[in-house]
């Protein structure tokens, strides 16, 4: 077990104030794999105003010496992937080898195309007789989820110091010991005192004084939509810039002229990646009422292959969830669907075959559009199965929900799955299960928030329009 004991504040490990702790669970053990200390209010404070002191002369730096210290951050995750990789998969739950991939090779990637945005980004063009530049923000404040821990913590930081701005973390509590790994790598790195900081904390304490500091310009939030609505409500008070990512009901629709058993395997991996803990993963599953039975079959056979493991074992595809309670979380849901009269196609309640961790079944029903689980997001390895007569109706049930983050349309043509794409209120659709792309807009409509994350989208939001008005030269 490793025992943290200090917050990293104005360029240097500080010992924390309280002697409170924060237990980091291994969710396939359940035994008690690190502890970090409980931050207080003042330590946050303390964090955002070495932010506002270090940020005249952080954003004074020309873009290249900025990006290089990014090059050098770069550097130290790959040579502690592995170390990186070990700890998130433990403190999630997702199997090693796609904990190394997505967990730790997401985030690389992404640092690395923060300092790529930054560089070949223009910052100022003539309009008239305006000089327009952007300039950073200021102090960012950023509050990060626990279930891709590192890369949210990535595309929040990497390019709000890429821009210019400082940054105060609070990462999740419940998955906090890679970001401790981080901020030792961005102090190896040798970023001046003050750029970035890390407090550990509650949200109540610790992200309530990030989101409503009043030396802080920006805060940029993912996490549930219950807090997210908490922050921007906090924010208002000194009329910060808000980002937020929230939740997801993400619809993967599958049009009269689908290939079944490709839509079917294609949903189900955007379903179950990292045990359904995705905010954007793909949990309704729309077919035509006369595809029905072929899917069901399928769903059933496609699931069988999803064994369950311990996160570190080289052969389980499906870990367990996070925490004690989010496994009863999640198995209330299932059992609130039966009771509601959904068919289970597969999986369901019953524990599966380990003595410990936080595994639940794979599991797959079908449901009506009214019904509890067609409407809250349940965050586990859990599909509903939704019928329509039409794509009119498809559409209106795809729609029906109060998020907007996810899709996917499947046709035997992209043109069709285009089509029906453009109708869909969400921020982003994969058209037959096309791969996620790190330079494309991600962000919600709805309440799955604002803001957009990735590529020059995401950094754009850390910047400032400001208008230099040009006194015309005068005609001769």
């Amino acid at each position: 077990m490793i025992t943290y004991s200090k917050h990293y504040i104005n360029g240097a490990w500080q010992s924390a104030a309280s002697q409170a702790i924060f237990e980091v669970h291994d969710a396939s053990t359940e035994e008690v794999m690190a502890t970090v200390p409980q931050g207080t209010a003042d330590e946050a404070s303390q964090a955002v105003l070495a932010a506002r002191a270090a940020f005249p002369a952080w954003s004074a730096l020309s873009v290249e010496e900025r990006c290089q210290f990014i090059d050098k951050i770069v550097v130290g995750l790959k040579a502690r992937t592995d170390e990186m990789a070990n700890a998130i998969a433990r403190e999630v739950g997702m199997p090693i080898k796609m904990a190394k991939m997505i967990q730790v090779g997401g985030p690389v990637f992404n640092w690395g195309n923060a300092a790529k945005v930054a560089r070949a980004y223009h910052y100022e063009e003539k309009v008239g007789n305006s000089l327009v530049v952007r300039e950073p923000i200021g102090v960012v404040g950023c509050i990060t989820p626990w279930n891709f821990p590192l890369n949210q913590i990535t595309l929040k930081i990497a390019p709000a110091l890429a821009a210019g701005c400082t940054v105060v973390l609070k990462p999740s509590e419940i998955a906090p010991v890679n970001a401790m790994i981080l901020a030792d790598i961005i102090h190896e790195a040798g970023l001046p005192a003050g750029v970035f900081n890390l407090v550990n904390g509650a949200g109540p304490v610790v992200g309530e004084v990030l989101a409503s500091h009043p030396e802080v310009d920006m805060v940029s939030f993912t996490g549930s939509t219950r807090a997210g609505k908490r922050v921007a409500a906090l924010a208002a008070e000194t009329v910060k810039r808000v980002t937020l990512e929230l939740g997801g009901k993400s619809a993967s629709v599958v049009l009269p002229d689908a290939d079944l058993a490709a839509a079917v395997k294609g949903t189900l991996a955007a379903c179950f990646l990292n045990s359904g803990q995705t905010c954007s993963a793909h949990t309704r599953m729309l077919v035509p009422e006369s595809s029905y039975e072929q899917v069901k079959a399928l769903l059933q056979a496609g699931i069988a292959k999803y064994p369950l493991g311990p996160s570190l074992a080289e052969d389980s595809r499906l870990g367990p969830l996070i925490t004690s309670m989010q496994r009863e979380r999640v198995l209330g849901f299932i059992q609130t669907g039966l009771d509601e009269g959904a068919e289970l196609i597969a999986g369901g309640t019953a524990k599966p075959a380990f003595d410990k961790g936080y595994f639940v079944q794979p599991t797959a029903l079908r449901v009506k559009p009214d019904d509890t689980l067609a409407r809250e997001e349940i965050f586990g390895p859990v599909l509903v199965v939704l019928t329509y007569k039409d794509e009119d109706e498809a559409a209106r049930i795809a729609n029906d929900t109060i998020y907007g983050l996810g899709g996917g349309v499947w046709s035997a043509t992209d043109e069709h799955a285009i089509a029906f794409a453009r109708r869909m209120r969400t921020g982003q659709v994969d058209i037959n299960g096309a791969p996620f792309n790190g330079n494309a807009p991600f962000g919600g409509y709805k309440q799955s928030g604002n803001g957009r994350e990735n590529g020059k989208y995401g950094f754009e939001e850390f910047l400032e329009h400001k208008a230099i008005q040009l006194k015309p030269a005068e005609k001769t």
